[in-house]
């Protein structure tokens, strides 16, 4: 069993190092092969891998990686059902993603690069997955975050490319840094990094609950940057800078979905946390509804699909705090393919019309008749239409948040389920309907290297919610092993209706708005200019951040070079001044004072040697003179006294 997660681990970094290495030197195709076989013997394990896990021959691998003293760190893989799935569903879209790359990226002058990357972010967010404690997941955490600065900003010769993979790094650093302090955390109040101990322990009640509460939090700040939550959300829009294929797998199976698998994972704390998992519930229904109404508002189609990933994010959140583990996940499963195969589908239309604008594009149905047959089924299980994956994990979400949410959860919830249809369909309508606009007129479908990806996905867009079909075997909670809050009891069929009747309505909206153009839509727009002015702004979020933090951190720094120029450089400058007059009057006090008492003492001698220095002539005759003048004077003096 171990050896089958690593090779689902180990593959993609073969591949990776081969195209690193001699990419350049293979040029294309050819730098491509190893990459994606890598991607798709990592695939093959990670099925196989997955039906032994189904079989019974899972568990947790632990192997000695460092000793200290009495301190031993282990590393090892956590083999249950919960990450199987995972690694299957990472394995599955990466691959997919790998082959369609094969023709999107041909021509480019880094084409292997590009490949050694795209091995390394899948290895990365499958070593993530597999992880059986927290400091392993850590250290993937961050190379899955590495690897996205470096695909974000692969064309970096593009100002916004090299901006938008800064912002992402910086932007999601800053929940690492909460996660991080919970992973220390952890390991100073258990002496332990293993999820398995760390969780009995939290059972057992050997923490106390404000230490576990504060656990649960860091972990979702690390979660909300990953998963672009609010206030973390601004990073992903700009993602899309990056190759259409990168957002296809960042959207879809790697790293938004890492914030929300490391939540689950963590379950047993956030259990444990009902304060924290009812935070989490509320920032994931305020994301969801805040990123469904700004996407109504773009034109640009890898934005829409962008600001939906963020608002499906937020109903992944939204479940998680109800205490539905098994709905988040669930819809974190069939979200991975039908998002994969949008962002796809959204990149052949940019290849063939070379514009992301919606407006300079229509008529692409009748021009790319696979790419808008699977662009709309995705599109529909987005929304949540019967029978196709997304309506089944939808619907355990708003069944879940009627079940254990408020008044507010459940608005939110459904109301974003209505604009989910309206933008996709609006997109829909916009891109494939009506006539074809001057970008669109020599558009032609996709080569077969990237609809062969897309159909693969569309198989799985449709049907892989069947799993969670309810009353068949366990549903999806009993196929990935996961947690569902009470007793579940068939079918809601009221959040069923529900949500059937809003994506309905939404759809019909945007097909009076769009298609048939019933009422103009540019008088809507400035009937209720600023509404529409605040989505556009996105809720000047990004103005917020950018007079805050980037005009901000310059204003600052310029206050500091006034500082520097003319206080600190006054305080150099004065000190030189100081030292130079000191210099000088330590001149003039070394020759006036410090030679002048020298030369005086020189002088005195000199004086006193030419005085005494006549006494010494020499003569005999002069020296009886004055040895008699002495005695003479000596007698007088003894004379006077007496």
């Amino acid at each position: 069993m171990p050896w089958l997660a690593a090779i689902v681990n180990f593959a993609p970094l073969v591949g990776f190092v081969i195209a690193l290495l001699w990419g350049k030197r293979l040029g294309e195709p050819k730098a491509a092969i190893a990459p994606v076989a890598a991607l798709g013997v990592s695939f093959a394990a990670a099925v196989a891998l997955f039906a032994r896990i189904l079989l019974g021959y899972g568990g947790d691998f632990s192997y000695t990686w460092l000793r200290v003293g009495g301190f031993t760190l282990d590393v090892g893989f956590q083999l249950d059902r919960f990450g199987g799935i995972m690694a299957v569903v990472v394995a599955a879209v990466s691959f997919a993603i790998h082959v369609y790359s094969t023709g999107y990226m041909s021509g480019d002058k880094l084409y292997g690069r590009y490949f050694a990357y795209l091995n390394l972010f899948s290895a990365a967010m499958l070593g993530l997955v597999l992880a059986n404690n927290y400091l392993q997941a850590f250290i993937f955490w961050e190379l899955v975050g590495l690897t996205s600065y470096l695909l974000i900003g692969f064309w970096f010769e593009k100002r916004e490319a090299a901006d938008a993979g800064m912002k992402a790094f910086i932007t999601t650093r800053v929940g690492d840094v909460g996660l991080l302090v919970g992973v220390m955390l952890i390991f100073t109040l258990t002496g332990t990094f293993h999820f398995g101990t760390i969780f009995d322990l939290v059972g057992y009640g050997a923490l106390a609950p404000a230490m576990i509460t504060a656990i649960a939090l860091l972990i979702f700040a690390g979660a909300v940057g990953k998963s672009a939550q609010l206030p973390l959300h601004v990073w992903l829009p700009d993602a899309m800078e990056g190759p259409t294929p990168v957002s296809a797998l960042i959207h879809a199976a790697t790293m938004v979905a890492a914030g929300v698998y490391l939540v689950a994972r963590s379950f047993p704390i956030f259990v444990a946390a009902a304060a924290t998992s009812e935070v989490v519930a509320y920032v994931g229904a305020t994301t969801a509804l805040m990123a469904a109404t700004i996407a109504v508002v773009q034109v640009d189609i890898k934005r829409v699909l962008a600001y939906s990933t963020i608002s499906q994010l937020g109903y992944m959140m939204l479940a998680l705090g109800c205490g539905s583990q098994a709905a988040g996940i669930f819809h974190l499963y069939t979200h991975a393919f039908f998002k994969a195969l949008l962002f796809l589908g959204a990149g052949a239309v940019i290849h063939a019309c070379h514009t992301n604008d919606m407006r300079e594009m229509g008529g692409l149905g009748r021009r790319m008749r696979v790419t808008a047959a699977t662009f709309v089924l995705a599109a529909l299980a987005l929304a949540g239409v019967p029978p196709l994956s997304g309506f089944f994990s939808k619907d355990e979400i708003l069944a879940a948040v009627v079940d254990h949410g408020g008044a507010y959860l459940a608005f939110a919830a459904f109301f974003t389920v209505f604009l989910t249809a309206f933008y996709m369909f609006r997109a829909i309508f916009v891109t494939f309907g009506g006539e074809a606009r001057e970008k669109a007129q020599d558009a032609r479908e996709a080569p077969w290297n990237m609809l062969g990806p897309m159909i693969f996905l569309c198989v799985f867009a449709v049907g892989a919610g069947w799993v969670g079909i309810p009353g068949v075997g366990k549903g999806f909670a009993g196929l990935a092993g996961l947690y569902v809050r009470g007793e579940h009891h068939g079918v809601n069929v009221g959040a069923m209706g529900a949500s059937f009747a809003l994506a309905a309505g939404g759809i019909a909206l945007a097909w009076a708005l769009y298609r048939a153009r019933i009422y103009p839509v540019e008088k809507i727009y400035r009937a209720f200019w600023p509404v529409a002015r605040v989505l556009e702004r996105k809720y000047f979020f990004d103005d917020a951040y950018g007079f805050l933090f980037v005009k901000g951190t310059v204003f600052f720094a310029r206050l500091w070079g006034l500082f520097d120029n003319y206080v600190i450089d006054g305080l150099v400058n004065a000190t030189g001044w100081g030292l130079v007059l000191w210099s000088k009057f330590e001149g003039w006090f070394d020759l006036a004072v410090v030679d002048g008492l020298v030369n005086f003492a020189g002088w005195i001698t000199q004086g006193f040697g030419k005085v005494f220095r006549r006494v010494q002539t020499g003569y005999v005759q002069e020296y009886l003179l004055i040895l008699a003048c002495g005695v003479v004077a000596i007698l007088v003096a003894v004379l006077v006294i007496t």
